[in-house]
């Protein structure tokens, strides 16, 4: 009996430019521990967008999934900051209430990081004239081909000729 073999490539690899899961898992539990102190709008828009990040993991080659999750962290980032800036407890904050601000402003601080690398994700999955993106399996519209219509009209036969 022969053991499986592991790849450790993970565990060694600089993180998550492959590895989207790290991102929302970080991402989740930064506003999670948020949501103690924030809520409501707060909630809303963040578990929105790593909503869209579950579907750009679950669809791994599909650029909309990704562009929309990229889009979505950058309104983030603008909402969190007003929201934060807005909602921010001046009056006796407990040492919960501490962490849970501080768990909010660490997501704000590493989303423009989450940004580079989804938008390296974005990148490797064809976004911005699809540049690494396989096109062969393509026809052009200009291609020299015969249509595959079965009623077209054979060229030096008129419409009239077939009876219409």
């Amino acid at each position: 009996m022969e053991l499986p073999a592991v790849n450790l490539k993970c565990a060694s690899s600089s993180v998550p430019r492959n590895h989207p899961h790290v991102i929302l898992l970080g991402h989740w539990l930064l506003t999670t521990w948020g949501c103690i102190v924030f809520s409501g709008s707060y909630a809303w828009a963040n578990f929105t967008i790593l909503a869209l990040g579950v579907w750009a993991v679950a669809q791994r080659d599909s650029i909309d999934a990704i562009s929309m999750f990229l889009g979505g962290l950058l309104a983030t980032i603008f909402l969190d900051i007003v929201h934060i800036s807005i909602f921010y407890p001046r009056v006796s904050l407990t040492d919960t209430g501490r962490f849970g601000v501080g768990m909010a402003i660490l997501s704000l601080l590493l989303k423009p990081l989450s940004c580079c690398f989804v938008y390296h994700m974005y990148r490797e999955r064809g976004g911005f004239l699809g540049s690494s993106q396989d096109r062969s399996a393509y026809q052009t519209i200009d291609s020299a081909e015969a249509p595959a219509d079965p009623f077209a009209v054979p060229e030096g036969r008129s419409q009239d000729a077939r009876g219409y």
